[in-house]
């Protein structure tokens, strides 16, 4: 079971440049294709006279959605070496562009290929990993005299508590660490055999 994955904590970029070309390297954090799409829009209108604007991400803890995008250049030359970039790092959420602008002598398919992952290797290389933990919600309904109990129970597993309500009957949402999930909720069952009212939704 994957319960944690490694992303970029940060923007980061870099600047390569070959026989007249300029490659920029982008990296940026991502966790949706929305946000992507409006990153890419970003760096279109910031690099408004490039040439080239190819790039590749991959979201999600076990790194199944990904895309690459050649933009013109030859078939496999951009997309790919940014790509190989991204996962010989091992990172997840990210979207790695680089903008290319062309003057000078054409580098052909294995020139592009060098340059287009020298781009990409770099701005990773100044870019700041951080590992993220994968986090599942726990709803909890409980009654008020078990207050006490829940409050031990989000020290004790550091839940990230996202809503939470006070009444004759008490209602708690929370973000659990994928690791302890199981745990709290062996530990909410024992609270219900030992006569504790609660209720909980997985």
């Amino acid at each position: 079971m994957i319960t944690e994955f490694l992303t970029v904590a940060m923007d980061s970029e870099s600047l390569y440049k070959v026989k007249g070309s300029k490659f920029i390297g982008l990296v940026f954090p991502v966790s949706t294709t929305e946000e992507i799409r409006r990153r890419l829009g970003k760096v279109r209108q910031d690099y408004h006279d490039a040439h080239h604007y190819c790039y590749a991400y991959v979201l999600g803890a076990e790194k199944l959605d990904y895309r690459v995008n050649d933009d013109g250049e030859p078939n496999h030359s951009a997309g790919d070496p940014i790509l190989g970039q991204v996962r010989a790092n091992n990172l997840t959420n990210v979207l790695v562009i680089v903008v290319r602008y062309f003057v000078g002598a054409k580098l052909g398919v294995r020139g592009l290929i060098n340059a287009y992952r020298a781009a990409a290797a770099e701005a990773l290389n100044n870019a700041m990993f951080k590992t993220e933990e994968i986090t599942k919600k726990v709803v909890i309904y409980y009654n008020y005299s078990s207050t006490n109990s829940i409050m031990r129970l989000i020290d004790d597993f550091k839940l990230v508590v996202i809503d939470q309500t006070f009444d004759s009957r008490c209602k708690l949402i929370a973000q659990v660490k994928l690791g302890n999930k199981a745990a709290v909720e062996a530990k909410l069952n024992l609270l219900k055999e030992t006569g504790y009212d609660l209720y909980f939704e997985k």
